[in-house]
């Protein structure tokens, strides 16, 4: 089957920070804004768009604020207030799109409608898929993932030594031998080192605790939710587990649940075919007119 083609597209965020995507497939289509986890880009979902559009979708997968190639913000913003402000810019522009959100993508869209719901506004999604994150996360594995985004500040040499850093943090995963999909997670500076592809500014450790308490404790908005919910785990995950995903379920007690199995934190990367399938099959059934 011939690969569906994207087309780059762009709206406006909080603090003017420009917003990209590439998007797939019929744009009269039901919308599905897709947003990936914190240090990574629109291109982290693998197949997921390109089969989204095949379904029948149209599948618009963004970079986030400070990522991949959409804007830096001029003031270091990365907190969820302008998150909030990014997916809201999103859902206008789409015209009210299913969100499927992963990590910081997810997180942004739980606050978003949990707090709109609790100010009585209308949802500005039409439903959300929570991709491994829910009301609270593990500390180690969210301290996982922090160690690996700042251990190095002046970047790898080549390529080569990028794969050899990821293939340490993600041993689950067989190291590929074509780097391609790698660069694209990478800026060459111009000094040559490859570093990457998000704002330093967003990790920066005197706002440490504002992006801990962003990923804890939100039970309210979880409770809030009234859209259509699909919380969606990789059963080998360090940062959701099973306890977390059993309390978000009777925190809003409409989601459905899907537990990925040989699927760790990112889990479109690790078990694509796995993730896709079960959202295509509740986004076609939630999304009907």
């Amino acid at each position: 089957m011939k690969a569906t083609r994207a087309t780059h597209i762009h709206c406006t965020g909080a603090n003017d920070v420009k917003l990209v995507a590439d998007a797939y497939g019929d744009p009269d289509h039901p919308a599905v804004l897709l947003l990936h986890g914190g240090g990574q880009n629109r291109h982290s979902w693998g197949g997921t768009a390109s089969k989204l559009a095949k379904a029948g979708f149209y599948a618009v997968s963004a970079d986030m604020r400070g990522h991949g190639d959409s804007g830096w913000d001029p003031f270091g913003e990365y907190g969820m207030g302008v998150l909030r402000g990014d997916v809201e810019a999103w859902c206008d522009a789409l015209g009210r799109p299913a969100l499927v959100g992963a990590s910081m993508g997810g997180m942004a869209g739980l606050w978003t409608e949990g707090q709109r719901a609790m100010e009585g506004l209308p949802s500005a999604a039409r439903a959300l898929v929570l991709v491994d994150i829910a009301h609270r996360s593990e500390p180690e594995g969210v301290q996982r993932i922090v160690d690996f985004m700042t251990s190095r500040p002046e970047g790898f040499a080549s390529l080569e030594e990028a794969a050899d850093a990821v293939a340490e943090y993600l041993p689950h995963r067989t190291r590929p031998t074509n780097l391609d999909g790698l660069r694209r997670n990478l800026r060459e500076g111009d000094d040559g080192r490859f570093r990457w592809h998000w704002d330093p500014a967003f990790m920066d450790t005197r706002k440490r605790p504002r992006i801990t308490a962003a990923i804890n404790d939100n039970a309210e908005y979880a409770r809030a939710l009234r859209l259509p919910v699909l919380l969606v785990r990789g059963r080998m995950s360090d940062v959701v587990s099973e306890e977390a995903a059993r309390e978000f379920l009777t925190l809003a007690p409409h989601a459905e649940f899907v537990d990925v199995r040989d699927a760790h934190h990112m889990v479109a990367g690790d078990r694509n075919d796995a993730f896709t399938e079960p959202v295509v099959e509740f986004l076609s059934r939630v999304l009907q007119p």
